[in-house]
């Protein structure tokens, strides 16, 4: 079996545990220089996305990634086109959203981390290609201010939390997958689920 190779834009040292948690399970990582040979795209947590690339003035985002949200959204033009997988984790989620016309809430109550600890909510599930990694309800972890609103075209939502915030999208014929909280963070085999599958999606 060929080993799957994951393309994340950016430099090693600061997406170490997304490195790890791919190569526990028998992929490996490429970071910068170009996407050709990769199997699949991973967009990792971080800074807000600009407003302005989804029709909105500047509220409450912060940390703004402008030189990422332009090369992590060419990219996805890049593997789209070619149908290659994409994960999206956090930020990567909103990414997603965003690329496929859809909009975000710039900022949010009860989701941060708190204290520089993740918070653990619930969440549910609906029947989707997720249900299979995450059940019907599961526990997640939570470290993000900002959230999906209009959905982006071809994109389900598939899991909220109790108060209603989409925890992870699948996209209706393309193999694109988001989640809005941390599985390279998560101790357990459910982190471990989703980046295997994943990776079972790449083969």
């Amino acid at each position: 079996m060929c080993m799957v190779r994951v393309y994340i834009w950016g430099e090693a040292k600061r997406y170490a545990n997304y490195q790890r948690a791919i190569e526990r399970e028998g992929g490996a990582v490429r970071f910068g220089g170009t996407p050709e040979g990769c199997d699949a795209l991973l967009l990792p947590g971080g800074g807000d996305l600009e407003p302005w690339r989804y029709g909105q003035e500047n509220t409450a985002s912060r940390g703004l990634e402008p030189v990422r949200d332009a090369a992590e959204l060419a990219l996805l033009d890049w593997f789209t086109a070619a149908g290659q997988p994409v994960l999206g984790i956090c930020r990567g989620m909103q990414t997603i959203n965003v690329y496929f016309g859809g909009t975000l809430l710039q900022d949010i109550a009860g989701h941060t981390a708190a204290h520089g600890i993740d918070r653990l909510h619930r969440v549910r599930t609906a029947p989707s290609p997720l249900r299979s990694i995450c059940g019907e309800r599961c526990i997640v972890n939570s470290a993000h201010h900002q959230a999906v609103d209009r959905l982006g075209a071809g994109l389900d939502a598939v899991q909220w939390t109790a108060d209603g915030i989409v925890e992870a999208v699948c996209h209706q014929t393309l193999p694109v997958w988001g989640f809005q909280w941390h599985p390279e963070r998560l101790d357990g085999d459910l982190g471990r689920r989703v980046f295997g599958r994943f990776l079972d999606l790449c083969r």
